[in-house]
């Protein structure tokens, strides 16, 4: 029980005052250790402000290069003969020289070629022309009363098929943006 009471007393007794100066020295040197570190830094509005006002500073001087470029005359490469002239003036050059121009109608939007089969020789004929979309495929249900187009024999190689075929008509640039179907009139 000796020892019971001997810790009872321990647990009951009071810290003596070197121990809470200890605790009061390591709180005291933790502050200052933190106010060195955070101590340095920018804190507040003034170096927001500062950081703003480079900001600023920047933005106005990529503004003020901007405008300058776009409305000063000046080489860019003077050995090249490529110089810079302002934008109001190119606009209109571009525009007198659109005007000059006649406006002319689109033509066909030209078909890619089609490259030819590696049977046929080098020196032969055009290629075949290209299917058309719309067309239908082979074996295909026909409507009633449409043409039909007999599909080539599966024999055939490829470039007999291409030496049998008549060769694409060129058709005037009307007949190409013309509608397929009769238009109807109310």
């Amino acid at each position: 029980m000796a020892d019971t009471e001997s810790i009872q007393q321990i647990a009951h007794s009071r810290a003596p005052l070197s121990t809470w100066l200890g605790v009061v020295l390591l709180f005291a040197l933790f502050g200052i250790i933190v106010l060195a570190i955070i101590g340095p830094m920018p804190r507040g509005s003034d170096y927001e402000e500062a950081r703003a006002k480079k900001r600023m500073e920047k933005l106005k001087t990529v503004r003020d290069e901007a405008e300058n470029d776009l409305t000063t005359y000046a080489w860019i490469d003077k050995n090249k003969g490529v110089a810079r002239i302002p934008i109001s003036r190119a606009m209109e050059l571009t525009v007198a020289d659109l005007a000059q121009k006649k406006p002319a109608p689109a033509g066909p939007i030209a078909t890619p070629a089609v490259e030819t089969s590696p049977a046929a020789p080098a020196g032969s004929a055009a290629p075949a022309p290209p299917a058309a979309a719309g067309s239908p495929k082979a074996g295909a249900a026909q409507p009633a009363g449409s043409p039909s187009v007999p599909a080539p024999a599966a024999s055939a190689s490829p470039a007999a098929q291409t030496a049998a075929s008549p060769p694409p008509v060129a058709q005037p640039a009307s007949s190409a943006l013309a509608s397929p179907s009769p238009a109807t009139t109310p």
